[in-house]
């Protein structure tokens, strides 16, 4: 039901819609329309994704249902970690609305863990809202745990993220 693969540059007009559409399903209801409006205009839209995806530190999982994109994880290779020696930051991880529940979510995250098997990463982090209890569920049965936080800037309101992390452990074969 659900192809993924890596994003390319020619993704950027359809990643911008798809991360803007997302992020409000996820989080208009608990911010201000003023403070959603300035963080949509400062972090989406064609030409930033577009020099995102042309970022080599960067990758994009694009996850597609039907032949249209459903999701999309952003990773950014070696960001800050104290704890790890090659860590992978998942930086965004979204999934329209309507597949929640589908399994698509989990295909997602597998093919996170296998990128970060493949390329040698020993960590995967990320940062969610405090309030996302959802995420946090998520990312908890995914074995991540919160390791500290941080402060995150949603228009001109402060938030508090969780830092949660796990290893990553090869897949052994039998």
């Amino acid at each position: 039901m659900f192809t993924i693969r890596t994003a390319t540059a020619d993704d950027a007009d359809a990643l911008a819609a798809l991360g803007t559409r997302t992020f409000q399903e996820t989080f208009s209801k608990d911010n201000t329309a003023e403070d959603m409006a300035l963080y949509l205009a400062e972090h989406f839209g064609g030409e930033l994704q577009r020099a995102e995806l042309l970022d080599r530190t960067v990758d994009f999982l694009l996850l597609e249902a039907r032949g249209l994109p459903a999701g999309y994880v952003k990773l950014r290779r070696g960001a800050a970690s104290n704890r790890a020696r090659w860590p992978l930051e998942i930086c965004r991880f979204y999934l329209d609305r309507q597949w929640h529940g589908s399994g698509a979510a989990l295909e997602l995250m597998e093919a996170v863990h296998a990128l970060a098997v493949r390329d040698g990463h020993d960590e995967l982090w990320l940062a969610v809202w405090e309030h996302n209890a959802r995420a946090i569920r998520f990312y908890q049965k995914h074995g991540f745990a919160r390791v500290g936080e941080q402060l995150f800037r949603l228009g001109a309101d402060v938030q508090t993220d969780w830092l949660m992390a796990r290893a990553v452990t090869p897949v052994r074969s039998r």
